[in-house]
């Protein structure tokens, strides 16, 4: 892979903001150079949707900022604190009524994975709540969105969403004030990967806001489950592989070796592989461990981690151009070893296409 250094300096100071955001030990702010263009550079953090990120690392520094770039992404940090509290409490309330009805829930990615992550974990970017329940209460999951005012947006009617649900891992609900819950009733598209990771699976307390406090899966689960779902767009986003390097920058060198082989027991496959040399590109992961050669061993690890790499580094939309996404999926038929994965594999990417 290219080293990061070699891509443009907006790339590379919007990767040291998201650093400086989760390493500790770091009270020196991300330098900055006289030569940035920083109209791209805040277009470019509007994209990885890192903007809150950004500013929380810059704003001492505001005044070295063009003004107009300054107070845009001003303006986006305190947009995504308030939506997040906002979410926050949601969540708070969405947990309660669970637990009235005796469901199990866990609430996976957003907040809790910002908790766990960040400094500052409101300024991670959140638009949805996503959550993960039995798929033999989801009618009775139904009703509690329902009657907290939520409708279904995909897919279109209530009376389809058994069916749904058994072709597709969430539906997706919608409320006037903007909030909307993606209700999984597993985590992945393709039933080869965690298998045995479901909302029974170990779980732990996380508080996301003062008074908020909710569970999410543990630490093992919760990395697997990353490292699949990331692949699943091929990590397009600085977002995504930010959230996960956070989460293994304070681990030690035999605590990484252990999450990884824990993954493969899991069923993240070669998915991990690719989430842990991705990271490691870009946010120097694995330095310190054998975990980095023993990967790069399997060269469709490299190929995986490569093809990643470029994705989040052009920094554009996949859908952008024509058969943009054509990588993404040839990556997907290559995160499981075997003839019959990639036959299985493709039959999904092609029913998905033709729903």
């Amino acid at each position: 892979m290219k080293l990061v250094r070699e891509h443009c300096p907006e790339f590379c100071l919007l990767l040291n903001c998201c650093r400086w955001n989760f390493a500790t030990g770091r009270d020196e702010r991300p330098s900055i150079r006289t030569d940035l263009n920083w109209v791209y550079f805040a277009r470019l953090a509007r994209f990885h949707l890192v903007q809150g990120l950004a500013w929380n690392a810059l704003a001492p520094n505001a005044n070295r900022i063009p003004q107009i770039e300054a107070e845009q992404l001003s303006s986006d940090a305190r947009a995504i604190a308030a939506t997040n509290l906002g979410i926050a409490h949601e969540c708070a309330s969405l947990y309660s009524e669970f637990a009235k009805s005796g469901l199990p829930i866990l609430f996976v990615k957003g907040l809790t994975v910002g908790a766990l992550s960040y400094r500052s974990p409101m300024l991670k970017m959140g638009w949805d709540i996503d959550v993960l329940i039995d798929p033999a209460n989801l009618s009775e999951a139904a009703d509690i969105l329902l009657a907290r005012g939520f409708s279904l947006r995909l897919p279109a009617g209530l009376a389809e969403l058994p069916s749904w649900h058994s072709r597709s891992k969430e539906s997706v609900w919608g409320r006037t004030d903007g909030v909307h819950v993606e209700l999984h009733t597993r985590l992945v598209d393709n039933r080869a990967f965690l298998p045995s990771v479901d909302v029974n699976s170990p779980s732990q307390i996380i508080e996301v806001t003062r008074g908020v406090n909710l569970p999410t899966l543990a630490k093992d689960e919760l990395l697997a489950y990353l490292c699949v779902h990331g692949a699943s767009s091929a990590w397009f986003r600085l977002k995504w592989i930010s959230d996960f390097a956070a989460l293994l920058h304070p681990l030690h060198a035999d605590e990484l070796q252990r999450l990884y082989d824990r993954s493969q027991e899991l069923g993240a496959h070669r998915a991990a592989a690719q989430a842990f040399l991705l990271a490691d590109a870009l946010y120097g992961s694995l330095d310190g461990t054998n975990l980095r050669a023993r990967l790069s061993e399997d060269r469709s690890n490299l190929r995986l981690a490569e093809s990643a790499f470029r994705q989040v580094t052009k920094s554009r939309e996949p859908t952008s151009t024509p058969l943009g996404t054509w990588r993404i999926h040839l990556t997907q038929l290559l995160l499981k070893p075997g003839l019959g994965f990639k036959v299985s594999e493709a039959a999904r990417q092609l029913s998905a296409a033709l729903a």
